[in-house]
């Protein structure tokens, strides 16, 4: 079987067993970024409290955020965890989506040119500015997660230890540049690597079980 039609099955089968994921959740394409930058390294209930913490203070536009002093900002974000280097990280990318016309000017950019200048903003490394290419502006990147490399390095076709950027052409070669597919595979990888390929996995209710070498041992 090539490359292609193993990633294939391995969307369809995740796709049976968990359904559409309807993600990235989110009102606006500013909403989604801030959600991107708020959700490194906790859950996305806690992101979706400081959120809904920032629209009851009429605060979620990028002015408002570069506005409000850093306490009141790490309090509105403090669900979030880690909300003093979130609060900086949030206003840094919000100067900088000012500067450079908002959502409206980074939509003219082409894929390359709005990863580049993401990746150049501090605290923005590359699966968040992935996450924010794919999701807010509809573009074919393919997100790297710890999950995609737990996952696909268990069915035995990568080694885990790749960089960022080698998976992530593997991944769009194997798929082809199909934004809504690339979303989707990307949150059902999350689904099933918090709800089954976890670090102990639960290999007996693994919809993947049947074509993982990891489970067959």
């Amino acid at each position: 079987m090539t490359a292609r039609a193993t990633f294939r099955v391995v969307y369809r089968r995740l796709y049976a067993a968990n359904g559409r994921q309807h993600w990235w959740p989110g009102d606006s394409r500013f909403e989604i970024m801030v959600g991107a930058v708020l959700t490194q390294n906790t859950a996305w209930t806690n992101v979706e409290r400081a959120i809904a913490n920032l629209k009851r203070a009429g605060a979620l536009t990028p002015e408002a955020i570069v506005k409000a002093p850093h306490r009141r900002l790490a309090a509105w974000l403090k669900p979030s965890g880690y909300f003093n280097v979130k609060a900086k990280r949030l206003k840094e990318m919000c100067r900088w989506l000012i500067g450079r016309g908002g959502v409206r000017g980074l939509a003219r950019l082409s894929i390359h040119d709005l990863r580049a200048a993401l990746i150049a903003v501090h605290g923005i490394g590359p699966e968040t500015a992935d996450d924010i290419v794919l999701y807010a502006f509809e573009r074919p990147v393919f997100v790297i997660d710890a999950y995609t490399r737990r996952i696909f390095a268990r069915l035995g076709l990568i080694r885990g230890d790749e960089g960022y950027e080698t998976l992530r052409h593997l991944f769009e070669r194997a798929l082809g540049a199909d934004a809504p597919l690339f979303n989707e595979y990307h949150a059902l990888i999350v689904r099933h690597g918090k709800d089954t390929c976890r670090k102990r996995p639960l290999c007996g209710d693994c919809c993947l079980a049947g074509i993982c070498p990891t489970a067959k041992e």
